[in-house]
């Protein structure tokens, strides 16, 4: 009898990538954070500077609800299926997202509101109900005509007189003046012209 074939989101994180918040330091100018090596690739177009994670994936054991920070941000900015790295499906009425059903939290949920799960494909939507348990907790499927890069979530550090002390886990505009005291681990799109689909 064969071993069924263990499906594994794109933008997982395995147990063999890891991040080094040690290596983090204050700007020479005092205003943000910085790495002490810190390399071009380390920041995006906005300033904003990114966690670091070695590239493993498939090896060792796969970290479910941890996400890869690099393999987001990549899924996110080319609208790519978060299970399978393929394109998304777009049509006319936008672009596909798969999301925990919180219609109860606002009127005209998710209009407004940001997402740190990049979009799926339809054929990965039944993978991904199957599989994930918090999507079996209650799930929708949504078309978002208007998905724009606005922001960033992260670990947000506080200057001290010696150094930095890591702060909360906070979900920020790129407009935020504290996003260059944050360590970026997601990218975040705002959705808009929302649709729930059958």
């Amino acid at each position: 009898m064969s071993t069924p074939t263990l499906t594994v989101p794109y933008i997982t994180r395995w147990s063999t990538e890891a991040t080094a918040l040690g290596q983090l330091t204050r700007r020479p100018s005092g205003r943000g954070i910085a790495y002490r090596d810190e390399a071009l690739g380390d920041r995006d177009k906005h300033g904003v500077l990114w966690a670091r994670a070695n590239s493993a994936p498939t090896v060792g054991r796969p970290s479910f609800g941890k996400i890869h920070p690099a393999r987001q941000r990549r899924a996110m900015r080319r609208l790519l299926c978060q299970v399978c790295a393929n394109p998304a499906d777009q049509t006319p009425d936008g672009v596909l997202w798969l999301l925990l059903d919180h219609r109860d939290d606002w009127p005209d949920w998710p209009h407004g509101m940001g997402v740190t799960e990049p979009p799926i494909c339809r054929p990965c939507i039944d993978v991904a109900t199957q599989h994930c348990p918090a999507l079996r907790r209650g799930h929708i499927v949504i078309r978002s005509r208007q998905h724009d890069i606005s922001g960033i979530q992260g670990l947000q550090f506080h200057p001290g007189r010696t150094g930095i002390t890591p702060g909360e886990q906070v979900l920020l505009d790129y407009t935020d003046p504290a996003v260059v005291w944050t360590l970026a681990h997601n990218l975040v799109r705002l959705l808009g012209d929302c649709t729930i689909v059958d």
